[in-house]
């Protein structure tokens, strides 16, 4: 988030749970991103009482009906393991064909400041569109990115420089949309 948010958000220090006193995170057990992105900002707020940020992203693939979705990082059960997952991905689309491996990646980011209620929640979506290659490809990234290849490209996101990728992923995008958002709070606070 750091990375992504510097250069829109000039002046604003982002901390990661490494930076702020430990606390327990919450179960994400909501049935949306946007549910879990804020879950997951909420108590970063009640444990810290700093403004915060949160997400929650998943991949939704079209031949398994939008599935893993809110799941995805927990897809071949626990403990969470993105080599487990992919493998079990890519054995639910062995049959499928090249045309039918449509996917996306959602990230939903949630922002709330302290003390302010519902009034004080802003939530953003991003989404990247492209299909499911039937092997891994890549070192960077994690999780799915190893076999997911963005509308326009002919590599999987694990293969893009973290630059380019964090211009048209769905963090990314969600990020660009919510740091207007954060640098007038910040401001008007």
């Amino acid at each position: 988030m750091q990375r992504i948010l510097a250069p829109m958000a000039p002046g604003v220090r982002v901390l990661g749970l490494e930076d702020v006193v430990e606390y327990a995170e919450p179960v994400e057990d909501q049935p949306t991103f946007e549910g879990n992105a804020l879950l997951k900002a909420r108590a970063a707020v009640a444990a810290t009482g700093l403004p915060s940020v949160a997400d929650d992203s998943g991949l939704c693939v079209d031949a398994l009906n939008g599935m893993p979705g809110v799941l995805s990082a927990r897809w071949a059960g626990p403990p969470r393991s993105d080599d487990r997952n992919n493998a079990l991905l890519l054995a639910q689309l062995e049959d499928v064909p090249d045309e039918r491996r449509g996917a996306h990646f959602v990230c939903a980011v949630a922002f709330c400041l302290p003390g302010a209620g519902a009034a004080g929640e802003h939530v953003v979506l991003g989404r990247m569109d492209g299909h499911l290659v039937r092997s891994p490809r890549g070192a960077g990234g994690f999780g799915y990115d190893v076999l997911f290849v963005a509308d326009g490209y002919d590599v999987t996101t694990a293969e893009l420089p973290a630059g380019e990728k964090d211009a048209i992923s769905h963090r990314g995008k969600a990020l660009q949309e919510v740091a207007p958002v954060v640098v007038a709070a910040l401001d008007a606070g």
